[in-house]
């Protein structure tokens, strides 16, 4: 099987990495052909704060997705969130030179790098340009221009912005691991694409993936993102204040959750108890699951809240920005026994688990449907879907392509005397060699 037919998705989470490899059957359904995770290192609250961690717990998600698929993984569609990702609203206009001339992709192109020229605050970067509505010589609410005529073409923006440093040191963990980083998406667009049909995305529906670092926000209307936002809480809070509370270590209180936890404490029986083995000889321990359905309940409303206040800061009160589809849970947080009664009661919204096998094909593994792949299947999803847009690939790989090179020997004059095309393959390879020697330098360091 040719090589440029599959795609591979890396999402780096806190509590897990996971690479997966697809590809689109003759049904147009995506088929995962291989799937590698492991225990996610040296990643805190969506954000890398070890690289050398990060590079070793992503060699192993992508050998296990060797192993089981038989094939070499090269490029990959990285995930990214984390709580310094925020999201701004804004307009531009491009002043066409020949209005005779019907609007291409090649105007909104224009029209999409004009804004990716935005000045952000010292240390952030654009990683998303997405268009929402178009104005042709002040026709509004158009959703495709191409083919009209006109001389100015406008367009309001949902702009999606990063911290630079942050996004480096994920390209740079991709590269020393050995992959080619082919594109960065933001992880709640791409579990939206998983979990989300259009009927929902044009009815108005809150996508909210609970991962183990950050819960991430997507909120959809008319078939176009409004608002996203990544709040710095998850379920590791959740287990955090399991251990706190119970005076447990953190995997006893991981299983806790996983087994025993509930969301709503009025389900359990004041007699009901479970008994923990003590450490190294020490006495067993009994907790109520009472209580710790008390403890969980607590931190799960905190979370649900804060993600709230973010529907309520994109105005869904109002009439005309009411979300008619409700919310979508999905995510590994998502699979807490009760939550979905327990946002329903908060928010006042009809809410569902969101599972990604709507776009899956029909012989898939159980364990892929489940909500904790959500992300790692939009990501494949995500990249095939843009494979002809050649253009919008490269668009957001200069984020990691044009990084300045740390090597003060290479002259900008070699640069400039060659012609653009060629300027862009000199950053790109100053860049490799660069990842090499600092692939080496870790080395060294073990």
């Amino acid at each position: 099987m040719e090589q440029k037919d599959i795609a591979v998705g890396l999402d780096i989470g806190t509590t897990k990495i996971v690479a997966m490899i697809g590809r689109y059957n003759e049904y147009h359904k995506l088929e995962i052909l291989g799937i590698g995770k492991s225990k996610s290192l040296g990643v805190h609250r969506g954000v890398v704060n070890n690289i050398t961690q990060t590079i070793q717990s992503i060699q192993q998600a992508v050998q296990e997705a060797e192993s089981v698929s038989g094939m070499k993984i090269e490029d990959v569609v990285v995930g990214i969130a984390g709580q310094h990702i925020r999201s701004l609203q804004h307009s531009d206009y491009i002043t066409r030179a020949d209005a005779d001339q019907v609007i291409g992709p090649k105007d909104i192109d224009m029209l999409c790098n004009q804004v990716h020229k935005l000045v952000m605050l010292p240390g952030e970067e654009i990683i998303h340009v997405l268009p929402q509505e178009y104005k042709v010589d002040g026709q509004a609410e158009i959703t495709q221009p191409i083919g009209m005529y006109g001389g100015r073409l406008e367009a309001n923006f949902h702009v999606v912005v990063g911290q630079v440093s942050s996004i480096r040191n994920i390209g740079r963990c991709v590269k020393s691991a050995g992959l080619n980083l082919d594109k960065i998406t933001l992880e709640p667009l791409a579990s939206a694409n998983a979990v989300l049909s259009q009927e929902e995305k044009e009815a108005g529906v809150a996508l909210i993936d609970i991962g183990g670092g950050t819960t991430d926000l997507a909120i959809f209307k008319d078939g176009i993102i409004r608002h996203t936002a990544v709040i710095p809480f998850g379920g590791n809070v959740i287990t955090e204040d399991i251990k706190e509370g119970c005076s447990i270590i953190e995997k006893q209180a991981e299983l806790l959750k996983i087994k025993f936890g509930s969301a709503w404490p009025g389900e359990n029986k004041d007699n009901e108890i479970v008994s923990i083995p003590g450490l190294r000889g020490r006495e067993p321990k009994e907790i109520t699951l009472k209580n710790l359905s008390k403890i969980i309940h607590a931190r799960v409303v905190e979370i649900v809240e804060q993600v709230y206040l973010e529907i309520k800061n994109y105005g869904h009160e109002e009439q005309k920005k009411k979300l008619i589809a409700g919310i979508v849970l999905t995510g590994g947080g998502s699979q807490l026994k009760h939550l979905k009664q327990l946002v329903e009661y908060i928010t006042g919204m009809d809410t569902r688990i969101g599972y990604p096998n709507e776009h899956l094909a029909g012989d898939s593994d159980s364990e892929t449907t489940s909500p904790l792949y959500a992300t790692a299947v939009g990501l494949v999803m995500n990249s095939l879907e843009h494979r002809p847009d050649e253009p919008e690939a490269q668009q957001d790989t200069a984020i990691v392509e044009e990084e300045p090179a740390p090597e003060p020997e290479i002259t900008s004059d070699e640069e400039q005397e060659t012609d653009r095309p060629k300027e862009k393959k000199v950053r790109k390879s100053i860049f490799d060699t660069w990842a090499e020697k600092f692939k080496d330098f870790l080395d060294n360091a073990e």
